[in-house]
């Protein structure tokens, strides 16, 4: 297949890239910094200014799926409402772009793949929560569902549109867990905010490889990619910690993340209680299903797959 991808440089993007690369799959890169696609693994990267217009025309040539992936990172910065406006244009007029950009294709790809975010369903304490679920309140909420409503748009070109949930994504490379390593090193760390809210998160290797089972699975619609077996912050802590054989006593106070982090904090202090019902009934089968496995292999401890 001939993949286009956007937003490849950055963590999901630059493992999926290697990830279809190795499967035989010719893929064509998207970056607004072309410059950074050194050692990346893609036959070509072109430049696109996501926010300013569709792609170059010879993007599109021949395509047989598109894998959207731009969005500024949540947790970058605070959330000024200059910092939100940035979260809420690179995910919605970013794929408003692309869309339009296919419109004007003689022979528009099979399948677009887009990125989400398990942040559509808002703070929702325990309830379990599938694709049938309804939206949330709050920030992230209002932005994931503009930005699946825009990558739908698709649909009328009789394209296959895919909107891809993801939960935390644990990386040996970047992201949440980097972030969490040192104050656990360090004995520091511990549960946030009391701990009770769910946790629903992912390894980096099964959120490449739900992206890449979307790409040829006749699946349309939403689809959570997060593990099947979500876990309180304070379940996800105490493993951390027994991982890196380090103490984890410390609680993060919820008023003192608020004050710190204002407005951002509800990412850490939400609960999300997400189970990937669309995508097991599709057939995919889990590299790490559960915490302590994951967590094994990313921090050197287990046995890769």
């Amino acid at each position: 297949m001939k993949v286009l991808v956007t937003g490849a440089t950055g963590l999901i993007g630059r493992s999926l890239c290697r990830a279809l690369t190795d499967e035989g799959h010719t893929i064509v890169g998207l970056s607004r910094s072309p410059e950074k696609a050194r050692g990346l693994a893609v036959r070509e990267m072109l430049k696109w200014e996501p926010q300013s217009g569709p792609p170059p025309e010879q993007a599109f040539d021949g395509l047989d799926a598109i894998v959207h992936l731009v969005g500024e990172p949540i947790a970058a910065h605070r959330w000024s409402e200059e910092q939100k406006k940035r979260i809420r244009d690179s995910r919605i007029v970013s794929t408003r772009n692309l869309v339009n950009g296919l419109r004007s294709t003689k022979q528009p790809p099979a399948a677009f793949i887009s990125g989400s975010a398990i942040g559509f369903y808002g703070d929702r304490g325990d309830e379990k929560l599938t694709e049938q679920s309804a939206a949330g309140r709050g920030f992230m909420s209002d932005v994931c569902k503009a930005w699946e409503a825009e990558a739908e748009a698709a649909a009328e070109l009789g394209i296959r549109v895919v909107q891809v949930r993801t939960g935390v994504v644990l990386s040996q490379e970047e992201g949440a867990l980097q972030k969490m390593l040192t104050p656990f090193k360090l004995g520091l760390g511990g549960p946030i905010g009391g701990g009770r809210q769910w946790f629903s998160w992912i390894h980096i290797k099964d959120i490449v490889g739900i992206f890449s089972y979307m790409l040829t699975s006749s699946v349309s619609g939403p689809v959570n990619a997060t593990a099947p077996e979500p876990v309180t912050n304070a379940e996800f802590t105490r493993e951390l910690a027994r991982a890196l054989h380090r103490p984890a006593f410390l609680p993060v106070p919820k008023f003192g993340l608020q004050a710190l982090m204002g407005e951002m904090s509800e990412v850490l202090l939400g609960s999300q209680r997400v189970l990937p019902k669309a995508i097991l009934e599709a057939g995919y089968e889990f590299f790490y299903p559960t915490l302590a496995p994951a967590l094994a292999d990313l921090l050197g401890a287990g046995s890769k797959r």
